[in-house]
């Protein structure tokens, strides 16, 4: 059997060792959001779609927002259309989450998390986590560190006590 060409070790020293080490998302305001700016936060990223039947859940992560914000929690939602339920435009996203939800936390452009196409972050919890969206509204939370904490399905309410608890327990 002939050794690979790269060896495992070198592949996996190549990958960041957290969520922190320089991931960063094209804004649907414009500029970047940078999870390197987070550090010493915990952060809850959801993949998200407007058009989705878990749509209300934007509600709970607003209300995680309001609720914890002061205290640290970063609520990052990823606009995502891997599962065809995204609106056509950042725009449009945009401005349905604020007429809809009012929602106020940070929302990345829409972003590819599922194969070849996924955002790098998306592709990091793969290799690393073996963690993969099976549907929209997928939660990962990471620690103040950029370590991931849990991660949780579309079923999961964001307000849950499971989801909350794992929060809290990483607040001040």
């Amino acid at each position: 059997m002939r050794a690979p060409l790269f060896p495992l070790a070198l592949i996996a020293a190549t990958l960041p060792a957290a969520a922190f080490a320089g991931f960063t998302f094209p804004s649907i305001d414009g500029g970047t959001i940078d999870l390197d700016g987070f550090k010493g936060r915990p952060v809850l990223v959801v993949n998200t779609a407007s058009l989705c039947g878990f749509a209300p859940q934007f509600d709970d992560l607003q209300s995680l927002h309001d609720d914890y914000a002061a205290r640290g929690l970063v609520v990052l939602a990823v606009p995502s259309d891997d599962f065809r339920q995204e609106l056509a435009s950042a725009a449009e996203v945009k401005e349905f989450c604020a007429v809809n939800f009012d929602l106020t936390i940070p929302m990345t452009d829409i972003t590819p998390v599922l194969g070849d196409q996924a955002h790098p972050f998306y592709k990091w919890l793969a290799e690393t986590e073996g963690f993969t969206p099976g549907w929209n509204f997928n939660k990962v939370l990471l620690d103040g560190e950029g370590e991931v904490v849990a991660t949780w399905g579309s079923v999961m309410r964001p307000t849950a006590a499971p989801v909350v608890d794992r929060i809290e327990a990483l607040l001040p």
